[in-house]
């Protein structure tokens, strides 16, 4: 698959809900991952929260059964940050052990205010191309796991003595991707690809959501191609292909062609709704990771925050720290072009048309 055009999609998809404004913790942000969220199985079975484990993704593709299908599937791993602080900050503490700290959940260093809070990990599963006769005769399935774990770094004040700690820790993650087609109409098949979310939960007490967001598959997401043949736009199928788009049942995400305008290689399986070959706005100054990305009115917000806020929003992590330095270094230009941009004319003709 080229991915050179899609990618800049998928990767606002898999932000998008990553922070809110303020961009801070705050009330937006006390739940977040809001969007493509798989949960562990056991977890959704014994909670009445309505969350899923799974999502299923189920297409057209117009070809003969040697044309050939692949599939990445991406989402983000979810890292607990945490922090310590060091009541007596010493220069050098044993080589490879932790210092002793207690927990807290903001904590000064050098200049910096740092937050503890939640980070996030990029993950990719690839699913080996295979043809469509391949697909209808046997479901592929691919199982990974990714190992959890428990990393630290010393934290130093303005005088080189360690002053806290920084601490990340992810819980082990496992899942499944399974890919099968079947003959939909001459000519036709319907493609289907579930993921689900395997991540086993120990018996016994309940497990609290908070818990359960750290084993879950956040901002999930796929991207698929077919070569030697074409997908069939469920957004607007041509006539002779509406009754078996409508069979199609999606779940916890939705198709669309992606790519160049009239590109119909490769389709993007999104948790959130897109129209067939979305753009990133060529206005676009980067991600604001909020609904709808309203570039203009979240600047304009952004530069209203007091120097505090700001302070706040520059310790949440890395990514609103490059967000506030990117919006206070906007130059005016950049910013007049966020205001009013018209594009796409199309010639008004037919019955109602005026000169």
């Amino acid at each position: 698959m080229n991915r050179e055009l899609v990618d800049p999609i998928a990767n606002a998809v898999m932000y998008e809900g990553y922070i809110l404004y303020p961009y801070r913790p705050s009330v937006k942000n006390r739940q977040r991952w809001t969007f493509g969220g798989l949960y562990p199985e056991a977890y959704c079975r014994s909670q009445a929260s309505g969350e899923s484990s799974s999502s299923q993704t189920q297409c057209l593709i117009e070809a003969g059964p040697d044309a050939t299908f692949e599939a990445v599937v991406r989402f983000l791993q979810l890292t607990a940050r945490r922090l310590g602080a060091v009541d007596s900050p010493v220069e050098e503490w044993g080589t490879g052990s932790e210092p002793p700290s207690r927990p807290v959940e903001t904590l000064p260093v050098g200049g910096r205010h740092l937050q503890a809070w939640e980070e996030a990990e990029e993950r990719e599963v690839v699913l080996d191309a295979a043809t469509l006769s391949e697909l209808a005769a046997r479901p592929q399935r691919r199982a990974v796991k990714f190992p959890g774990g428990r990393r630290w770094e010393s934290l130093r004040g303005d005088d080189g003595r360690i002053v806290g700690v920084l601490i990340r820790e992810q819980e082990s993650l496992e899942m499944e991707v399974e890919a099968t087609a079947a003959r939909a109409a001459e000519g036709l098949f319907r493609l289907t690809l579930r993921v689900t979310n395997r991540t086993p939960v120990e018996q016994g007490a309940p497990v609290r959501r908070d818990e359960a967001v750290l084993r879950s598959m956040a901002a999930t997401h796929a991207i698929l191609g077919v070569r030697e043949g074409r997908f069939v736009s469920l957004m607007d199928p041509p006539e002779c292909r509406r009754e078996e788009a409508a069979a199609c049942r999606n779940v916890g995400t939705w198709p669309v062609l992606v790519g160049a305008e009239g590109q119909s290689d490769m389709m993007l399986s999104s948790p959130i709704i897109l129209y067939d070959h979305p753009q990133v706005a060529a206005e676009s100054q980067g991600d604001f990771f909020d609904g709808t990305e309203i570039d203009e009115m979240l600047t304009l917000r952004v530069l209203t925050l007091t120097d505090e806020e700001k302070r706040e929003m520059a310790a949440v992590d890395e990514r609103a720290g490059a967000l506030l330095a990117r919006v206070e270094n906007l130059a005016r230009e950049q910013l007049l072009s966020l205001h009013g941009t018209l594009r796409d004319f199309q010639p008004v003709t037919g019955e109602g048309s005026h000169e």
